[in-house]
């Protein structure tokens, strides 16, 4: 537990770098160090890899409100400081993760050795795309856990509202196996209002109005990052969102929405003249961090390796 100034950040970091990069994680959603622990457990022993709970998630203080990226993205810096963590670090971000990996590496380029995005997510897809029910629900299922826990009521509606969902058992099964005792440990911390009000908070800094207002903060766009070498890995096709034959199917307004999908992510290629897309195993999906976790491990294993020569002096 680190002070960054009158509130406290949990940090797990394990493993010795030695001459390679240091890896630092950050899960999808506004989650904590914990949701990344598969990934975390295959890489440590070959570097140092680093798991930090974003205030108002796992073990660490719910923090100063609003949560928003960009504030994040300030405190995992000092989070990192203050727990004697020297880069640079390889930052892997999977969807809204790595929209905070790309923001830290927007304003701390000089931290980072390399920037891997795993399906990360861009604002386009949450300012000009189709408007999703989900993240609507996500938004009031976090609201209202926060406020039954005001009351005692230890009851998580959104985990409630996915298991009743057949669509999300199999999803929801390979989640819990590849996390396994970290997630029973996670769900027995994350229990105060504090902690559901602060994930409302950070969603609705990433609800379209709010990203109209603050857009100049939060956005990473074409050449911010210079030089720096990013590697955007995700499916090659829109089709995982959908499958084959849905996609087949699909009308022409489906159609669209699918290319907006398989699209937009590829803004972030245009973010820095040393960027490197990496497609993930067919068949994998958004969570292919789950589905494919020795191979996001592979590909992490050679982002670690140091090669200065990828940098201009």
């Amino acid at each position: 537990m680190v002070d960054i100034g009158g509130y406290r950040i949990h940090v797990l970091a394990e493993g010795e770098a030695g001459n390679l990069h240091p890896v630092v994680w950050f899960g999808g959603g506004h989650s904590a160090g914990a949701t990344m622990a598969n990934l975390h457990r295959r890489l440590r022993h070959r570097t140092r890899s680093i798991l930090i709970d974003r205030p108002g998630t796992g073990w660490s203080d719910t923090g100063p409100f609003p949560r928003s990226t960009p504030r994040e993205a300030q405190e995992i810096v000092a989070a990192l400081a203050a727990a004697g963590e020297s880069g640079p670090f390889v930052f892997a971000g999977h969807s809204f993760g790595g929209l905070l990996a790309a923001n830290i590496a927007r304003r701390r380029p000089d931290l980072i050795a390399r920037l891997v995005l795993l399906d990360a997510t861009p604002l386009e897809t949450l300012v000009f795309g189709p408007k999703l029910g989900a993240l609507r629900q996500m938004r009031g299922d976090v609201l209202l856990t926060g406020l039954l826990r005001c009351i005692g009521v230890q009851i998580d509606v959104g985990r409630l509202r996915a298991a009743a969902d057949p669509r999300h058992k199999e999803a929801m099964a390979l989640y819990q196996g590849e996390l396994g005792e970290d997630l029973t440990r996670l769900r027995q911390v994350e229990i105060s209002a504090g902690a559901s009000f602060a994930t409302w908070s950070a969603f609705e800094d990433l609800h379209a109005p709010s990203i109209a207002e603050r857009g100049w903060e939060l956005s990473v766009y074409d050449g911010d990052l210079g030089d720096l070498p990013v590697w955007v890995v995700a499916p090659a096709t829109a089709e995982e969102v959908k499958g084959e034959a849905e996609v087949a199917a699909a009308t022409d307004e489906q159609s669209r929405m699918l290319r907006f999908f398989a699209t937009s992510r590829e803004r972030y290629m245009a973010t820095s003249s040393a960027a490197r897309r990496i497609a993930t195993p067919a068949g994998s999906t958004h969570q292919f961090v789950y589905e494919t976790p020795d191979f996001v491990a592979k590909v992490i294993e050679e982002a670690i390796q140091p090669q200065p020569e990828e940098r201009k002096a």
